[in-house]
């Protein structure tokens, strides 16, 4: 009984762990397309002169892909805390749920608070900067 347990402890800790790296994975993505989608929008400005709205397009477009990722960061934060509450479980309470309403009430689980982790703030942040030198400064 007590082997089986533990295979049904590790078992749902395998689950929890592909839904983090998936999590991880979305995060790798989604800064791929920021990267590609403002490159190609630069690239394209330097053949047109289409004055400061592409410009400010790609503003609003690095936001919403940073509030996206912050969302997911968010979610893998969740997850990470369902990992840790079931490593801790007794092995007889493992019941292999998958809900992470519990910990949404926590600060460093919130959309908001993880826009502004180093994680993505340190990617974010310089690219807007970029964006907005180039809105004030450049023709």
């Amino acid at each position: 009984m007590n082997d089986e347990s533990n295979e049904k402890r590790i078992a749902h800790l395998g689950f929890i762990q592909s839904v983090i790296s998936r999590m991880g994975g979305n995060l790798f993505y989604l800064r791929g397309w920021v990267i590609t989608l403002i490159a190609g929008v630069l690239i394209i400005l330097t053949k047109l002169d289409g004055g400061k709205l592409p410009i400010i397009f790609l503003a609003i477009i690095t936001i919403l892909f940073w509030a996206y990722d912050g969302y997911f960061l968010a979610l893998e934060r969740m997850y990470r805390d369902l990992y840790d509450k079931v490593r801790k479980m007794r092995e007889e309470e493992v019941d292999f749920s998958m809900n992470i309403r519990e910990f949404k009430g926590k600060v460093q689980n919130t959309q908001l608070f993880c826009m502004f982790s180093p994680t993505l703030r340190y990617f974010y942040i310089p690219m807007l900067l970029a964006i907005i030198y180039a809105i004030l400064f450049l023709k």
